[in-house]
């Protein structure tokens, strides 16, 4: 009787988790090893009910196309399990003769992938445990950086350019852009490449340091009055010297986190009103996530890589590991995977490194050194007349 495998996504979707579960499945089936491929109908909800999709048999071609899937193929969640769930998780594992457990997500749901782990040990249940990561926040522990992440950096970087041109050619507004990323900033520090490609002003603002909005609109009345116009990019999630954000729906997810949003239009309304300059609010949202034309190459074969590995690891026997990666970037850049604990990595968050923040609103060297590899093959060359 063959190995019968369980996959399940955790959070917000991004533009490669597809092709981890594309690299779980493809991996499976080139073992010889599998017999079942299952995957949870929206995470962790579709285990509780026991709404499992059989891949056992679903045509390679329909595999391949996850490849260039956004969003999750299988459904995704945010659910908290409690403690009353984790029996019911476990009897549907043993219902389904779940031999290994893939669970493909961010600081929460390796915390549930941790516990899955832990209590199938205290049963004595013969369960191999292995997380996959995934998140565009990049706020995993003990990885180089997270799959998911390159491509939401490299989607920021190119739109903030865009709008950097436009704010540019046309230097009558403060243009304000939001991006995703509660409590860490690394996707809206890529957006600061705008001011590398382009000839206009550019401040970010990360939520790893509080916000002195009487300093901000100093900043930006200085930063606008240079004629070249003004892109200012901020972290949904930045928060002013009180420690509150700046803007707060008042909703809270299925995880219990704060939903922010509308940071943007908070900073535009107070530059309109304070100022007296003309100001627009943007904000991409959820297309900063499941934008495919701006996958980055180096995020997708590295999603898929990691799909592969977690079946390859736990066929060998591991568990209670999720996979990891570990890169080096010269002479140029290259990446390999390992292992590291779950119970290191659970509700873990790496924030973005201080250091590589300048004068509260700059980006500095070290991080581009960092996350160019990652965001994928080269970026435009715009023509630059005025300058």
């Amino acid at each position: 009787m063959g190995t019968n495998i369980l996959v399940a996504h955790g959070g917000g979707p991004t533009a490669v988790i597809n092709c981890s579960l594309q690299g779980v499945v493809e991996s499976a089936r080139a073992s010889g090893r599998v017999d079942k491929i299952y995957a949870a109908r929206f995470g962790a909800e579709g285990i509780l009910k026991g709404d499992l999709l059989d891949l056992t048999e679903v045509p390679a071609a329909e595999i391949t196309k996850l490849g260039h899937t956004p969003a999750s193929a299988i459904g995704s969640c945010r659910r908290k399990l409690g403690e009353a769930d984790y029996p019911v998780v476990l009897e549907t594992l043993k219902k389904f003769h779940i031999d290994c457990f893939f669970y493909n997500g961010g600081n929460d749901s390796m915390d549930t992938c941790n516990k899955v782990n832990e209590l199938a040990r205290q049963e004595g249940l013969e369960l191999r445990v292995i997380g996959i990561p995934k998140t565009m926040d990049n706020d995993l522990d003990l990885t180089d950086h997270c799959p998911g992440f390159g491509s939401a950096a490299r989607y920021a970087a190119l739109s903030a350019a865009e709008l950097a041109l436009d704010a540019s050619s046309l230097p009558i507004h403060v243009v304000v852009l939001e991006l995703m990323g509660r409590n860490a900033g690394w996707v809206t520090a890529a957006s600061a490449l705008a001011g590398r490609l382009t000839d206009c002003e550019v401040l970010t603002y990360l939520p790893e340091v509080p916000v002195d909005e009487a300093r901000m609109l100093a900043d930006i009345e200085r930063s606008y009055a240079r004629g070249r116009g003004l892109l200012v990019t901020v972290s949904e999630g930045i928060c002013g010297l009180d420690g509150r954000p700046l803007a707060d729906t008042g909703i809270v997810d299925g995880f219990g986190h704060t939903v922010p949003g509308g940071t943007a239009q908070h900073i535009a309304d107070r530059i309109i009103r304070e100022l007296g300059l003309k100001s627009r609010a943007e904000k991409p949202g959820l297309l900063g996530r499941a934008s495919i034309p701006y996958v980055s190459s180096t995020d997708r074969s590295e999603a898929y890589a990691v799909g592969r590995f977690a079946v390859e690891s736990a066929l060998k026997g591991e568990s209670g590991s999720m996979v990891a990666i570990r890169a080096q970037r010269e002479p140029e850049y290259r990446s390999s995977l390992c292992l590291v604990p779950l119970s290191q990595v659970a509700n873990v968050e790496k924030k973005f490194p201080l250091e590589w923040i300048a004068q509260g609103n700059q980006i500095s060297d070290g991080f581009f050194d960092y996350a160019l590899p990652l965001m994928g093959d080269g970026f435009p060359e715009y023509a630059l007349l005025r300058r």
